[in-house]
């Protein structure tokens, strides 16, 4: 196992997270194989995993109890477990916090809850959860006060390392480390998770999202490496271009092999749920093997294989004569990644804009056109941008 340095601490580079644990029913969010499940931890854990990460809401709360338990079996000090506040979920009731039908008096008792159900003295690492286009109002709410109790916890020793995940643009996350600097608090956030693949590196800009926060001084640890899983099975023409070069490699090893390419990353998540799977990770991370550069060529041309998009460089002079005033780089970037996959996360990017900030607030005047180098018809990719939402 490759270990990285953080802090004092030497973290496993290969993570293991307890979303999608073995599950008797199948799918996100089902029952977990109790037998299945711990057998894969253990395995994990001998294998040389230390860093293991998990959520409020992971197979609907029980993978916090389940991570735990498991791990409560080995001694505290050779295992860092990490989970998240589900500030995404807080709805403000009167006096009372609903997080998904349970009520908590305030957001100390929910991190209290948290912390009796993993059954831990203290999280190693904490993150406020998604940090988003479609959160960050409640992340910076003033009456919820969330990153004020975060750093508090931090101070009495509840939180070794504090942080954030996001799924959110780069500009949102830049705009959340601003906020934290306004509060003269940034200096208590020492890393953020971020979605991180070959295929988002172009879709969401996750590249710029790692500059971001290397320029804030946070440290990036990576989830989303096959994006849900999806680039384990990228389509047949795909697999055959990686089978080309490196017959017995799978298309995951090609995925995770570009994040080492790229970085540094402290830690990268992988979601595994079986014993193939961890298996295969473990060997993976057992040795540094970066792409060569015909390897990078093929992902590109995978890449080229698995997508649809218009060619936008995002010069913005699209914008300069737009009478409804659109972030049509934006708008064109979203248009590219749901010609992909319309995933929960760019459903929340775009729910969170207003309706004038939306494809259908386009009035088809053209004005645009003429202004684009790479001659795109924005007006036509809008409408059916709008008709794509709409379905």
């Amino acid at each position: 196992m490759i270990y990285k340095q953080f802090k004092d601490l030497s973290l496993s580079a290969l993570g293991f997270g307890a979303m999608r644990l073995p599950s008797t029913g199948g799918g996100y969010g089902a029952p977990i194989d109790y037998d299945k499940a711990r057998a894969l931890l253990r395995a994990a854990y001998e294998g040389g995993i230390n860093y293991f990460d998990t959520s409020y809401f992971y197979h609907n709360g029980d993978s916090e109890a389940f991570l735990g338990k498991t791990l409560s079996e080995f001694p505290r000090e050779s295992y860092h477990v990490a989970s998240k506040l589900p500030g995404n979920l807080i709805r403000k009731e009167g006096a009372q916090l609903d997080v998904s039908g349970r009520t908590f008096k305030n957001p100390r008792e929910l991190f209290d809850f948290q912390m009796n159900r993993v059954g831990v003295d203290y999280f190693d690492f904490f993150l406020l959860h998604n940090v988003s286009e479609a959160t960050y109002s409640n992340y910076t709410n003033p009456d919820l006060a969330l990153v004020e109790l975060m750093v508090e916890l931090k101070s009495q020793g509840l939180i070794k390392h504090l942080g954030f995940s996001s799924h959110g643009r780069a500009d949102t996350i830049e705009k959340f480390l601003n906020f934290l600097n306004e509060k003269k608090i940034l200096s208590e956030f020492e890393f953020a998770m971020i979605q991180m693949n070959y295929l988002d590196d172009l879709l969401q800009g996750a590249g710029k999202k790692h500059e971001c926060l290397s320029k804030a001084g946070l440290e990036t640890f990576v989830m989303e490496g096959l994006r849900g899983g999806k680039l384990a099975r990228p389509g047949e023409k795909a697999e055959a271009l990686f089978k080309n070069l490196r017959p017995h490699d799978s298309p995951s090893a090609w995925a995770f092999r570009w994040l080492q390419s790229r970085g540094p990353f402290k830690v990268i998540l992988s979601g595994m749920s079986s014993m193939e799977q961890l298996k295969e990770n473990l060997d993976l991370f057992s040795r540094s093997d970066p792409l060569n550069p015909a390897e990078e060529e093929v992902i590109k041309k995978v890449i080229e294989e698995i997508t649809e998009r218009v060619p936008c460089t995002a010069c913005g002079y699209c914008t300069e004569d737009c009478p409804q005033h659109l972030d049509i780089p934006l708008l064109l970037s979203m248009y590219n990644e749901a010609g992909y996959d319309m995933g929960w996360f760019l459903h929340a990017a775009i729910r969170s804009l207003k309706e004038e900030e939306k494809p259908s607030a386009c009035i088809a005047c053209g004005a645009c056109s003429p202004l684009c180098p790479q001659n795109i018809d924005i007006p036509k990719i809008l409408e059916d941008f709008s008709s794509k939402i709409g379905a």
